[in-house]
Formats: structure tokens, C-alpha cells, sequence
């Protein structure tokens, strides 16, 4: 994964941008590096990168501005970094479109690993039910086309493609593999930890705002009531 994988990161302080760049290419990574929103923009043009780092707080264009620009242009995954966990910023980028986020400061290794856990579930976006291949409850049809609401909502599991009343519905690759847990057990509640673990590839707890945040998301794109809150316990999707 790491072989020529290239990174944009967009990051103002002159010393955490320049570590950060020396360490990710040492991991093999192709790094990009920027030091405010402009430019950042600019290059994520001119390259297409195929992950983009952002810092929340940097100048011209902010990180949350700068990663719904991206959004708007591309499904390409977007990493959030967030000097506070407890920030605003964390659910504002997050409610942006960033796929995920990493608090500062932060160890190389570690976000190296969530770097390449987001590449690994972009990869995986075809469609690997893992819950589903767990748990033995998928049943998809032979043709892979799934169908809720009487026909409301049609999901190609194959095409990875989304129509809502007929019309096609543009996911992003997390929320794609979201949904796709969701209709791999049509009824059955799924727990935070369990999405954090088969969505975002996460074998230790996280912090269960980007499941949160991303429900939230999905469910302005299929149906505000598609997906019930269970609380207490989860979500599921109206069979």
C-alpha cells in the first residue's frame, strides 16, 4: 500500500510539517506538503493525491473549508488533524466529509497505521461485507442488487452504486462500506464499537463521534429515517 501512495499534507507549522514529511517518507509514502489552505487546494488539484492530511487550523483557506472544497471535487479519503479531541473542529471537519481524524501530538507510527487503515478500507470499498462474512447473516441475491422501503432505496452491492426513489445517490467510499454493513443485517442493531471496528478498520476503541457524524451523514442522502437509533445500543437499517 505504501509504495508510492502519495500524500498531500497541508500543515503551517514550519517544524511539525517538515517531521511529518520526513517520517511518512520513510514509510514509503510520495509526500506533497503545504503550509496553508490555498495552496493545498491548489496542489490536490494539480496532483490528485490519493489521501489528503489536513490541519484544522492553518491559513487563507481553514482545514474544514479546505476539506469541503476536496469534498466537493473528489471522494479522495481526507484525515483531519486536530490539536484538541475535545474541539468543535473535530465534528465540524468530520460533518465536512473527512473520513477520519488524528489529535496532535501525535506519534508518527501511529498515524502512519490510521493512514494506511483508511487506504485499506478505500481499497476494500468493493463491497468486503466483513461484518456480514463474520457473522454468516449476509444474503445478498446472486445479482447483488439489495432493495428497502419497497423499492425506495436500491443498493447494487456490485456497482457500488446507491439510488433513492430511482434516482442515483452519491456516497462516499466510507459512507458506501457504512451502508453496506447496514444492509448485510437489515434489522439488527450494530453497535458503535462494532462500525468502528468493520467500517473504519479500528481493533481498538475509538472515538465513536466519527460513527456518529457519519450516520448522520449517510442519513441525509437515503432517508432521514432509514436508519433508527437504537439508544443505548446502536443503529439499524429498517428492514
Amino acid at each position: 500500500m505504501a509504495e508510492q501512495t502519495h500524500v498531500l499534507f497541508v500543515e503551517d507549522d514550519d517544524v511539525i510539517r517538515e517531521a511529518t514529511q520526513l517520517a511518512l517518507e520513510r514509510d514509503g509514502f510520495v509526500v506533497t506538503a503545504m503550509p496553508d489552505g490555498l495552496s493545498g487546494l491548489e496542489a490536490f488539484r494539480a496532483d490528485q493525491p490519493d489521501i489528503a492530511l489536513l490541519d484544522v487550523m492553518v491559513p487563507g483557506i481553514d482545514g474544514v473549508s479546505l476539506c469541503r472544497r476536496i469534498r466537493d471535487e473528489s471522494t479522495v479519503p481526507v484525515i483531519m488533524l486536530s490539536a484538541r479531541a475535545d474541539s468543535i473542529d473535530v465534528v465540524l471537519g468530520l460533518e465536512a466529509g473527512a473520513d477520519d481524524y488524528v489529535t496532535k501530538p501525535f506519534d508518527g507510527a501511529v498515524l502512519v497505521a490510521r493512514i494506511r487503515a483508511v487506504l485499506r478500507r478505500f481499497g476494500h470499498a468493493s463491497g468486503s461485507r466483513s461484518g456480514a462474512e463474520t457473522d454468516g447473516t449476509s444474503s445478498v441475491p446472486a445479482d447483488g442488487m439489495l432493495s428497502f422501503g419497497a423499492g425506495e432505496l436500491e443498493i447494487d452491492t456490485e456497482g457500488m452504486e446507491v439510488r433513492r426513489g430511482g434516482a442515483p445517490v452519491a456516497l462516499t467510499p466510507t459512507e458506501m462500506r457504512l451502508l453496506l454493513e447496514f444492509s448485510s443485517a437489515p434489522g439488527t442493531v450494530l453497535s458503535r464499537d462494532k462500525l468502528l471496528e468493520r467500517v473504519w478498520d479500528y481493533g481498538w476503541g475509538g472515538d465513536t463521534r466519527v460513527v456518529d457524524v457519519h450516520v448522520q451523514r449517510l442519513r441525509t442522502k437515503i432517508g432521514q429515517d432509514r436508519i433508527e437509533t437504537v439508544r443505548g445500543f446502536g443503529y439499524k437499517l429498517k428492514a
